[in-house]
């Protein structure tokens, strides 16, 4: 399966809405095809500790497993990829430093997209596409600026912030490869099923396996 098809829907793990093996259990078998491992302000050794669990449970999905900011918790968990922001270590050092890495860049302006793929990012996380309680200072992209990218740029594009089940239709019209989700699927009362109805409108744009 290409990249793009792998990106479709990407889960990213929060711990004040749910424990990350609590959600990536439940999101995988719901359908999602990518997890993130987001795990702001806890030591390295605990990254490394939650990270291996969530690169066996993706394995057994066959589902893309990245981490969130962290080249070295990347590495030392196996994982598939690292996500990337402006602040973080740049795209072009991360590629010298882990060539075969998938590396996404999270951009939240045509300009910080257009320099991510010079750079050599396989994937954007473009974003915010609406405001989003997750991320208050998270600068809002609108969908206005995520059909710039999309239209810019040739990798693959994952729209992200703000995403439910009621808007997410409008970010898919777009023409995006796949949608990023924290909120809607971690904080629902029911993990796999908010899942499962992601994919399923998803797939309605994008096409089914």
């Amino acid at each position: 399966m290409n990249l793009r098809k792998r990106l479709r829907l990407y889960v990213i793990t929060d711990r004040r809405l749910r424990d990350e093996i609590e959600t990536v259990n439940a999101a995988l078998e719901g359908g999602a095809t990518a997890i993130q491992m987001r795990i702001k302000n806890a030591p390295t050794g605990e990254m490394i500790k939650v990270g291996r669990e969530l690169r066996k449970i993706t394995k057994e999905y066959d589902a893309l497993f990245f981490v969130d900011d962290r080249l070295d918790v990347a590495l030392a968990v196996n994982a598939d990829g690292v996500q990337l922001g402006p602040e973080d270590m740049p795209v072009s050092i991360a590629r010298e430093l882990a060539p075969n890495l998938i590396i996404g860049a999270s951009v939240y302006s045509l300009k910080e997209a257009l320099k991510a793929e010079r750079e050599g990012a396989d994937y954007l996380g473009a974003g915010s596409v609406f405001p989003t309680k997750t991320k208050k200072d998270a600068r809002v992209l609108g969908l206005e600026g995520l059909k710039k990218v999309v239209k810019s740029v040739k990798i693959p594009v994952v729209a992200i912030g703000g995403i439910n089940h009621e808007n997410v239709r409008k970010v898919l019209e777009i023409g995006v490869d796949g949608i990023a989700v924290i909120s809607a699927i971690v904080g629902a009362p029911d993990v796999k099923k908010a899942t499962e109805e992601m994919r399923k409108i998803i797939d309605e744009y994008l096409g089914g396996e």
